[in-house]
């Protein structure tokens, strides 16, 4: 494939995205999707084979971009403790006006929002929404077992588990987020999802 046909293809993914995160899957019509990508319906089915092909393109690049981000931030922080919890604090800053000004569409969660609105209806589309959510929950977990592994966390404390906790977490903050609050609560409120490693500590590190 020539140089410019990958560019347009991975631009047309990236358009995709931010529709299909800001109204939904349903919600984006063929003629959206026309709009958005400057292409015709012939060109966006021979490209990605259907609305349902191009909206798990669309899942699998949010994928890229959520575990890209996570590693920038949470990798490059002195101790993974305080990578996960600078990764906090910047979700929350995404979930504010700085964040929406900065190209995130709307802060709610576009996993999250796949798996509430497709339910059943689309199975395949559904599993890799949940595929994806189970990565992100894999990323925070490796993070979690270098902590326990260098002192940070108690030699009780189980990954995985606390993996969940924070995902949670998360996922409530994005939902927590759309209410009619300043962006400053919702800053704190990254502050304050931080904390809810503290009791995991190691006596150590407390």
């Amino acid at each position: 494939m020539a140089r410019s046909s990958l560019h347009d293809r991975d631009e047309s993914i990236d358009r995709a995205v931010r529709l299909f995160w800001a109204r939904g899957y349903h919600a984006t019509s063929l003629k959206d999707l026309e709009q958005a990508l400057d292409m015709r319906p012939g060109s966006i089915y021979a490209a990605f084979g259907s609305k349902a092909g191009l909206f798990r393109q669309a899942l699998d690049r949010y994928s890229e971009e959520m575990g890209g981000e996570f590693g920038k931030v949470a990798m490059g922080a002195a101790s993974p403790v305080e990578g996960i919890r600078r990764y906090l604090r910047e979700v929350a800053r995404a979930c504010t006006t700085a964040g929406t000004e900065a190209g995130w569409p709307m802060p709610g969660c576009m996993l999250v929002k796949t798996i509430l609105e497709i339910g059943d209806d689309d199975p395949e589309i559904r599993e890799r929404a949940e595929q994806v959510l189970a990565e992100v929950e894999s990323m925070l977990a490796a993070r979690l077992t270098e902590a326990r592994a260098l002192g940070e966390l108690r030699a009780d404390v189980q990954p995985r588990r606390l993996a969940r906790l924070v995902q949670a977490q998360i996922m409530g903050l994005r939902a927590f987020s759309q209410r009619s609050v300043s962006a400053r609560a919702v800053r704190e409120l990254g502050d304050d999802m931080g904390r809810v490693l503290d009791p995991y500590l190691s006596q150590l590190k407390s």
